[in-house]
């Protein structure tokens, strides 16, 4: 979506393996476990997409920094930061692989067979690893923080933006695991809110705005970032939605119509709800656990009502919205051009 030069990337890559190897050496004197811990944490951080980071730079650069150790800090944070969440978010959707390997849990309950556990006491052991692991991470991204070589004031403002990060993150994985509990789908609105607090704060704001902090912006062109990339999150939040819902295998990671398996009470669903098919487009998702042919079915009825043509109307819409409070005058062209990039690379994702 956003792409560093090389030497940028280099940075960043230097700082995200920097914290992982010290958590390796502080770990192997502690044990076989805690050193297996510690391998199972450097796998799920080593090889991720990067973008968190990717906007923490971009925005510090639109907002005219001089790049110094602190920018590496702050961007590895964030990718740390997300690595602790996907590792949580599979454990809630009980998720052993990510990308096609085994995550976390799935390593520790390949372990627990291997010394002969059974099946639950594995589960168990799988679990409890991907808690401590994500735990692990998320202090990790705050000692960067903490540490991050720049004044108080900064480091004050940027453990501010990580502390509502966190909150409003775990706020929204809870309201969507609340949500996949209730008898009857939620109203749009509270899946649309849903779907910003999981995503948009964490992913976009946060690192666009950190970014900006440690660039030196004033807190006026702060908040107005805050809006433009509250925004993109939104949209990005959607167009995932929509590939787990009708994306294929390569756009996912995974099984085509995943969320559809998993019953996942998506802002899409909400807009499915309110249509004169619900009685059978409920029927197709009900039985779209099963396999294959009862996924697609549930993509054809979906399609049919017209739900997945409204969401990506919210998308465009959402992105207009960010284009539109980027216009403003206290946030530079510089930055100005990055959010209109990010819009765009959002829409392409559409599938």
């Amino acid at each position: 979506m956003i792409r560093l030069p090389p030497e940028d990337n280099e940075r960043v890559d230097a700082e995200i393996a920097a914290s992982l190897d010290r958590l390796r050496q502080r770990s192997a004197r502690l044990g076989d476990g805690p050193r297996a811990l510690a391998e199972a944490v450097g796998a799920a951080g080593a090889d991720g997409k990067r973008l968190r980071p990717a906007l923490v730079v971009a925005s510090f650069r639109a907002f005219g920094g001089e790049p110094s150790a602190a920018l590496w800090q702050v961007a590895a944070a964030f990718e740390l930061l997300h690595t602790a969440f996907v590792i949580h978010d599979d454990l809630i959707d009980r998720d052993l692989e990510r990308r096609g390997a085994p995550n976390v849990a799935g390593r520790f309950r390949a372990r627990a067979d291997g010394f002969g556990a059974t099946e639950e006491g594995a589960a168990i052991v799988g679990d409890a690893a991907a808690v401590l692991a994500g735990d692990l991470l998320l202090f990790e991204a705050s000692r960067l923080v903490a540490n991050a070589h720049t004044d108080a004031d900064v480091r004050t403002r940027i453990f501010d933006i990580l502390d509502d990060a966190i909150l409003v993150s775990a706020a929204g994985e809870l309201a969507d695991v609340e949500n996949a509990a209730l008898v009857d789908v939620p109203d749009t609105d509270a899946l649309l809110g849903t779907a910003h607090d999981k995503t948009a704060t964490y992913s976009f704001e946060a690192p666009l705005v950190a970014g900006a902090a440690l660039a030196g912006a004033s807190p006026a062109a702060q908040h107005d970032l805050a809006a433009a990339a509250a925004d993109l999150g939104l949209a990005f939040q959607l167009v995932d939605d929509l590939i787990g819902t009708f994306g294929t295998r390569g756009q996912a990671g995974r099984e085509p119509g995943a969320d559809l398996r998993e019953a996942k009470r998506t802002p899409l669903i909400g807009l499915a709800r309110r249509s004169g098919a619900w009685p059978q487009i409920s029927s197709a998702l009900a039985l779209a656990h099963t396999g294959p042919i009862a996924v697609r079915r549930a993509q054809r009825e979906l399609e049919a009502s017209g739900a997945r043509d409204e969401v990506v109307e919210l998308v465009r819409d959402s992105l207009q919205r960010a284009r539109a409070r980027a216009a403003g005058p206290t946030i530079p062209s510089a930055a100005v051009a990055l959010l209109a990039d990010i819009a765009t690379a959002i829409e392409e994702r559409i599938p």
